[in-house]
């Protein structure tokens, strides 16, 4: 019985996620240039983009990660690169988790946070689809904080982190071998609990030597799309923190 009620609730979720991303895409307007995220939920969103791809609409991708341009390839998604777009009319994305109210985010599950940064802060609106146990009161609640450092000295990397209140552990793959991202980076998932003021860890992050890119996104979403049992939700940002 409980493993029949654990199976109804994950197939609840995607569902939630599904028709989140499906009302997503339907934002997309026809000649957009769209930032296509990366991880699981923007595998769906990827999904419904090429879905009214085939039903006309004409696009062009920037994908942030080589799973999901070789997945917008197989939907025959037009693609490009950030070189030969710098202005993004859209950014469609997932999220770890969501703040409520600042709609600051945390992310890096999918492993990509750096390119999926690049293509967020060049996008005029970064639209970010979640189902709703991703929403939190402050971030850290549920998810580690994603940080992508360099792998030369990564252990020395990983003591200043620790030295600011975090618990770093060394993402690896399901055969034990070390992650490494599309650019050749290892990421620290780094648990430091409720985050009060997110933005004051982002800049001590930014200061810290051997990190490439974190995956606290402060200020950035546009708006949040949340899949949910009552149906869809869109959350705008209500401003920050004081």
């Amino acid at each position: 019985m409980a493993r029949n009620t654990e199976e109804n609730a994950a197939l609840s979720v995607q569902r939630f996620k599904e028709e989140a991303a499906q009302a997503a895409a339907a934002m997309i307007g026809d000649g957009m240039v769209i930032g296509l995220g990366s991880g699981s939920t923007a595998t769906l969103l990827v999904a419904a983009i090429g879905k009214r791809v085939q039903e006309g609409l004409r696009i062009i991708g920037i994908p942030t990660s080589e799973q999901t341009g070789e997945q917008a390839r197989r939907l025959h998604i037009p693609l490009s690169t950030l070189d030969q777009h710098s202005r993004i009319d859209m950014d469609l994305d997932g999220a770890d988790e969501v703040e409520l109210g600042t709609l600051n985010l945390s992310k890096g599950g999918g492993g990509n946070l750096l390119r999926e940064k690049l293509v967020a802060i060049a996008s005029s609106q970064f639209v970010v689809v979640v189902d709703g146990r991703k929403l939190v009161k402050e971030l850290g609640r549920r998810s580690p904080v994603s940080v992508e450092v360099v792998p030369f000295g990564w252990q020395t990397t990983a003591q200043r982190l620790k030295d600011l209140g975090a618990n770093p552990a060394l993402r690896l793959q399901s055969n034990s071998q070390i992650f490494i991202t599309d650019g050749s980076h290892y990421i620290l998932d780094c648990a430091y609990g409720p985050i009060p003021f997110p933005p004051e860890l982002a800049a001590k992050l930014d200061g810290i030597v051997g990190v490439v890119e974190h995956g606290l996104f402060v200020g950035m979403a546009s708006l949040v799309v949340v899949g949910g049992p009552e149906g869809i939700t869109v959350l705008h940002r209500e401003g920050p923190k004081s």
